[in-house]
């Protein structure tokens, strides 16, 4: 395998899966999971050998038949899209590992358009992240939008009407991506980003390109979930099905991040961003008002999927923060929470889906203290990822807040280092009454058949057990080696022009 391919060929194997899976399910219907797990292991390792080259080699090109950019399609591994690709295809491989005997249990039937859903969100996602070119990334947005919106529908019988308000809201923001695209186009004439970024300084008028980037920068928030544009969220998230959902939300909005990281920093000069335009400022203030609408609303909910939803609006709000910043150590933050929160919140989501293929739901108030005995596994990975979206050391969520909160004070701002303190305290509140319904008895004696049920409850099988201990550990690693990883990966990301 000649290594400059791997950009072209992340995408490229989600999409020749997505094609054969439905095939191979005529062979034998197990199949179509084999082969998703497959695929993206396969997309893991070419991921995991594009950020060792770009580390110690620098930038991947590719060059679609051969035409060089601008008027050619080019697809990039560089330090930051290399750094996503590897969390967003591990992510993936645990999910989907994990999905195979949860499709089994709650979408059972039709498995091979699952996989064949999940192929094509995967390639969607992951060709957001490898692609230079703004339109081609709108393509890859679309594709990897369609595929989650089915994905959202397969699940219990309030799924399609969410899938709907999803795709309602989603196209609308894949719209304004798209106007604000065709504003930055009309200014510069190009598409590819790394062009697009050089001619920008030689505009006269900026009032197209800045009210275009303001139209992605709205669309792309939209996706992100960003307050107040999370209104999708929470449905989808409750509704769809377990596997759809521990696939979509550890990395559909991280993606989206991504996006808003690279129009923000990249494609155009932070430093006049951050000094002339509103920009930076207003996804900040949205982003510290969703990590405290988001926590609120979790902290109500009885639903454990729905309360983790709501909770990832309020993470989701974290990196807007970063972002928000403008500064390196903003983007350290933004960047490092990114990584950190797919991990954890795909482990919660693993866990909900165990508690659902062993109890048949999860619901907070009748979860039992018996399942620290009859589920110890699943019970000890929850709290694991739990502590670490409260924010304590050694695990991985504490030194991203960290990072946001030393952004904030070197800028002097006092209300977001308040928000982030609040935002953790309320997190605590959330998470740990979820930890109190597995350790402690309740004042209340629960209902008889809830404590049958719970007794009769075995851990989780090991091919749902193992990615979600394996999520769990990461969590310690990350923390551990949290200075490692932005020593080597984040930092070469900064991009010059912010300062670093």
């Amino acid at each position: 395998m000649m290594t400059s391919h791997i950009p072209l060929l992340i995408p490229a194997t989600f999409l020749l899966a997505a094609l054969l899976i439905p095939l191979a399910a005529l062979l034998w219907r197990r199949l179509s999971w084999l082969l998703a797990v497959a695929a993206t292991g396969l997309c893991f390792f070419y991921a995991v050998k594009g950020l060792a080259h770009v580390t110690t080699a620098g930038r991947l090109h590719y060059h679609l038949a051969g035409w060089q950019p601008p008027f050619g399609i080019e697809f990039v591994l560089d330090p930051l899209s290399a750094f996503f690709s590897v969390f967003v295809t591990g992510v993936a491989l645990l999910a989907l590992i994990h999905a195979g005997r949860v499709v089994a249990h709650e979408v059972s039937g039709v498995d091979m358009g699952f996989y064949a859903l999940a192929m094509l969100l995967l390639a969607g996602l992951s060709g957001m992240v490898v692609t230079g070119d703004l339109f081609n990334l709108y393509v890859f947005l679309e594709i990897s939008a369609l595929a989650s919106y089915s994905l959202i529908a397969r699940g219990d019988p309030r799924a399609p009407l969410s899938a709907f308000r999803y795709l309602t809201l989603g196209t609308t923001g894949a719209a304004f991506y798209l106007l604000g695209l065709a504003f930055v186009y009309m200014s510069v004439g190009s598409l590819n980003l790394a062009d697009v970024s050089h001619l920008l300084p030689d505009v006269g008028d900026t009032r197209p390109v800045l009210l275009g980037l303001s139209l992605m920068v709205l669309g792309i928030g939209l996706k992100m979930a960003l307050f107040p544009l999370h209104a999708w969220l929470a449905d989808a998230y409750t509704h769809a099905s377990s596997a759809a959902t521990a696939l979509i939300a550890p990395i559909g909005t991280k993606v989206a991040a991504y996006v808003l990281l690279r129009l923000m920093f990249f494609l155009v000069d932070p430093q006049y961003l951050r000094d002339q335009t509103p920009l930076p400022a207003i996804v900040g203030c949205l982003g510290a008002a969703g990590m405290l609408w988001g926590s609120i609303m979790a902290m109500c909910q009885k639903e454990l999927k729905r309360m983790l939803a709501y909770s990832s609006v309020a993470q989701v709000g974290y990196i807007a923060l970063g972002i928000g910043l403008a500064s390196p150590l903003g983007f350290i933050g933004a960047t490092l929470h990114a990584l950190n929160h797919a991990c954890m919140k795909a482990c919660l989501f693993l866990v909900t889906g165990n508690f659902r293929v062993r109890l048949g739901h999860s619901t907070l108030p009748r979860l039992v203290d018996d399942l620290r005995r009859t589920m110890p596994w699943s019970a000890a990975a929850f709290t694991t990822a739990a502590i670490s979206m409260v924010g304590l050391p050694p695990l991985a969520g504490f030194f991203s807040k960290w990072y946001l909160v030393l952004g904030s004070i070197q800028q002097s701002n006092w209300v977001f280092v308040a928000v982030l303190v609040a935002s953790s305290l309320l997190n605590a509140v959330y998470f740990f009454r979820v930890l109190e319904r597995l350790y402690l008895t309740p004042l209340a004696p629960p209902d008889d058949t809830d404590v049958a049920a719970a007794a009769a409850t075995r851990e989780a099988p090991a091919s749902m057990l193992a990615p979600t201990l394996v999520l769990a550990g990461a969590l310690l690693v990350l923390g551990i080696f949290n200075a490692w990883i932005v020593s080597t990966f984040i930092n070469p990301m900064i991009p010059s022009r912010l300062g670093w």
